[in-house]
């Protein structure tokens, strides 16, 4: 769609997901931590090359990582 409606957040300024951390391996390439701003949830984002992908970070137990204050 070439003109989108904006949500409330985007016309507010503040964004969906937050960076929590980067790092660069040697090698392998770049692999990011991000926070969902609404749910607290953490993903784990990599980029090796030309590709990249994201999915939920796991704690020990299989469990999604979830940020304190956003558990329910």
């Amino acid at each position: 769609m070439l003109f989108k409606k904006k949500t409330t957040e985007e016309a507010a300024g503040t964004k969906r997901f937050q960076v929590k951390l980067t790092e660069q391996l040697p090698e392998l390439g770049q692999i990011t931590i991000l926070v969902d701003t609404a749910t607290g949830v953490n993903y784990i984002q990599t980029w090796v090359g030309t590709g990249g992908g994201i999915t939920p970070l796991l704690d020990a137990n299989g469990d999604v990582v979830v940020e304190e204050g956003y558990r329910s």
